[in-house]
């Protein structure tokens, strides 16, 4: 079985408190973006991990796609080993849900491969304890979120017709640097009314990691301050970086950032 899981931007995101298990509350709107990696899953004698194009860190075993197949396996003690191929696009480290989407995406694969048929809310439930944005992926659709990110509801937004240009500086922002500079605050913005009116959010949507990763990493600023003048009508970190995404009303003109650095540009 062959999927594509794909990234997601985040408009709008705030950190509004520091949670007692350690993790924060957050609030956001996310939205799925088809810049895909590309993943095979089939039934093996033995669990088995491959990976190819961006190369990935730290141990195979660690991975979470691996983490989704035990905690099915913890529920499920009958399920056979798997092999996963796992082809690398997305950029780590980028703010764009890539890790999460694979895991998400693998225990969709594995529900229809091992015909569990499970429930997009059970499924839900697994991949929350895998990441924060990781349920996310399950229904992979324009959604609010809250809590560590595990709180969802749909979002009337639709951005269909409209232009996303996504830079990638290449640099890694770990989870680490990304919420050591925050500032936990109450959100100061009705979150649902603002994403009613794009003309207006370049005023009322804020990321608040910007606050903290644009003084150590300027040229993810620069990069934001580009896709303005470019011609964007909103432009973003995305998550806790370090990816920026502009919204474009029409197809953006090509410019010299897209040559240096890793882009992705489409029509929605």
């Amino acid at each position: 079985m062959i999927v594509f899981p794909n990234a997601k931007i985040n408009l709008g995101l705030y950190i509004t408190a520091k949670r007692p298990d350690g993790y924060h509350e957050i609030q956001s709107c996310m939205y799925p973006v088809p810049l895909c990696d590309a993943l095979e899953i089939q039934i093996a004698k033995k669990n088995r991990f491959e990976s190819s194009g961006i190369p990935i860190p730290g141990n195979p075993d660690d991975n979470l796609i691996l983490k989704a197949y035990r905690l099915l396996k913890k529920d499920f003690p009958d399920l056979p080993p798997i092999s996963v191929h796992l082809h690398k696009h997305i950029p780590m480290g980028a703010g764009l849900g890539g890790g999460s989407s694979d895991a998400a995406f693998a225990l969709k694969s594995m529900n229809t491969l091992f015909e569990l048929y499970l429930e997009d809310w059970i499924l839900e439930d697994y991949a929350a304890q895998i990441g924060s944005d990781c349920p996310f992926f399950i229904t992979n659709r324009p959604r609010l979120v809250s809590g560590r990110g595990e709180i969802m509801q749909d979002s009337s937004l639709n951005l269909s017709g409209k232009w996303i240009l996504l830079i990638y500086p290449s640099i890694h922002i770990g989870t680490k640097e990304a919420y050591a500079g925050v500032r936990p605050r109450p959100i100061d913005t009705k979150l649902e009314e603002c994403l009613q009116k794009p003309s207006q959010w370049k005023s009322c949507l804020k990321n608040d990691f910007e606050e903290s990763i644009f003084p150590n990493h300027p040229k993810i600023n620069i990069l934001k301050n580009e896709l303005y003048h470019s011609g964007a009508f909103f432009a973003a970190m995305s998550g806790s970086g370090s990816s920026v995404f502009g919204l474009f009303e029409k197809e953006p003109p090509q410019t010299a950032i897209e040559v240096s650095n890793f882009s992705f540009r489409t029509q929605l």
